[in-house]
């Protein structure tokens, strides 16, 4: 690899801001603040959805129809059961 053209890949804590989550990984991406971590102090990164908030990791996902759209398949074909 040539020197000085790749990002610094280190140590960084994700912080979901919903749940207040941490995950420790390594990431090339910029740090807006630090948090202090088993007393190691590491860059910091807020995100807004993780596996521990997302709707599909934690199964409390649900069926949103707002046009209607279910309830017309289920008159035209019928419900099987």
């Amino acid at each position: 690899m040539k020197p000085g053209i790749h990002p610094e890949y280190r140590e960084v804590v994700f912080q979901d801001i919903s749940t207040g989550t941490t995950f420790l990984t390594r990431s090339t991406a910029k740090a807006n603040g630090t948090i202090e971590l088993n007393g190691k102090e590491y860059p910091l990164i807020r995100v807004e959805i993780s596996s521990a908030s997302h709707p599909f990791y934690t199964g409390k996902q649900t069926l949103v129809d707002t046009e209607g759209r279910v309830e017309k398949f289920r008159q035209k074909y019928g419900v099987r059961k």
